[in-house]
């Protein structure tokens, strides 16, 4: 029988991002973004639910019956820390075969904006006092890993009243100049809303919101930007109009051209990302598009006019603004990814 202690140990000595255990098939690990086997033998129920069960904190231990079922059927988000290993993030959940569960490795070092391979320009946000920043891509795009590094970077330079609200918390922030709070859903808050408006009386100068996942959550994050505070969150999009298209579109009708309005006012820089395997496929590199909110940008959120931004981050290179495009096609020409690697997510001509 497999032990969790040991495939979390194998997880981390092969520089794996992910594990997964389901029933039917040997335990997997993503490598450099491929999905490779972590032995031979094919997992049972009672194999998983063992497995499982060893990962849950007692205070959380009853979420799963003796049956091996989740309570109500609902998946189980939460961090957990494993010694020798490091933290992940966990989704505990069900599928036809019974018990399964993903386990994703966070970094115990925080990396900086610089090793992560983000433009110069994202470094301006470490200057703001208040609006929205938005960091979206696919999953597995490291949206977190940037949202740490900047978190962190206003942690060590600034004394600051920092507030997280996250789904399960990732990355562990210490005290450092700053004061950093961080709230867990489900540990701690009911709901990103309920935190959301908590947190605007607790006297917060910085706010992350894992992630604004429902017209609630969207519309206090606005609110919170609107009233002075510096709010940083993600969404699940892949570029800068389709990021804005998403916020409106989750309001109704009648109150898109107030939305449109509050977040042209609010609206800092998006950062849209992707990782992608290395031409070796030893490694992987990050591609970025970043959209800054100047003059140009609001007015075509104001207008309704989205599908001009790209051409509006592509005239916008003078204020740091760049497209995926030409991102990928930087990685192409110093070989740190393939030509085919880099057409598979290119918007407009083939990489020649």
């Amino acid at each position: 029988m497999y032990k969790i202690s040991e495939l979390f140990k194998a997880i981390k000595e092969n520089n794996a991002s992910d594990l997964h255990i389901c029933v039917g098939i040997p335990p997997m690990m993503r490598v450099c973004g491929a999905l490779k086997e972590l032995g031979e033998k094919a997992l049972t129920k009672d194999g998983v639910l063992t497995m499982v069960k060893e990962v849950l904190p007692k205070e959380r231990a009853g979420l799963i019956d003796a049956g091996g079922n989740t309570r109500d059927m609902k998946d189980i988000d939460l961090g957990i820390e494993v010694e020798g290993a490091g933290r992940f993030r966990t989704n505990i959940y069900q599928d036809k075969n019974g018990l399964a569960a993903a386990f994703r490795l966070i970094p115990s070092e925080i990396r900086s904006l610089d090793d992560l391979g983000l433009p110069q320009v994202v470094k301006s946000v470490f200057g703001m006092s208040s609006g929205l920043v938005l960091v979206t891509g696919v999953t597995g795009s490291g949206k977190s890993t940037t949202l740490a590094s900047i978190i962190d970077k206003i942690n060590s330079d600034t004394s600051q009243h920092i507030i997280t609200v996250e789904d399960p918390i990732e990355y562990v922030h210490k005290h450092k100049k700053s004061i950093v709070n961080q709230r867990e859903l489900g540990a701690n808050t009911g709901s990103f809303g309920d935190s959301l408006r908590s947190s605007l009386r607790e006297d917060p100068d910085v706010i992350l919101v894992g992630e604004m996942r429902d017209l609630e959550t969207i519309s206090m994050t606005i609110t919170a930007a609107e009233t002075g505070h510096l709010v940083f969150s993600t969404l699940h999009t892949r570029g800068a109009p389709q990021t804005i298209d998403r916020i409106i579109d989750v309001f109704p009708q009648h109150q898109q051209s107030q939305i449109r309005l509050q977040l042209a006012d609010v609206l800092v820089m998006t950062v849209s990302q992707i990782l992608l395997p290395s031409a070796d496929g030893k490694s992987m590199h990050l591609a970025s598009e970043v959209m800054v909110g100047n003059s140009s940008i609001k007015a075509l959120i104001r207008e309704q006019k989205t599908h001009q931004m790209l051409s509006a981050i592509q005239t916008g290179t003078n204020v740091g603004m760049q497209t995926m495009d030409s991102s990928l096609k930087a990685l192409t020409a110093a070989g740190k990814i393939s030509k085919d690697t880099a057409q598979e997510w290119m918007t407009e001509k083939p990489v020649k």
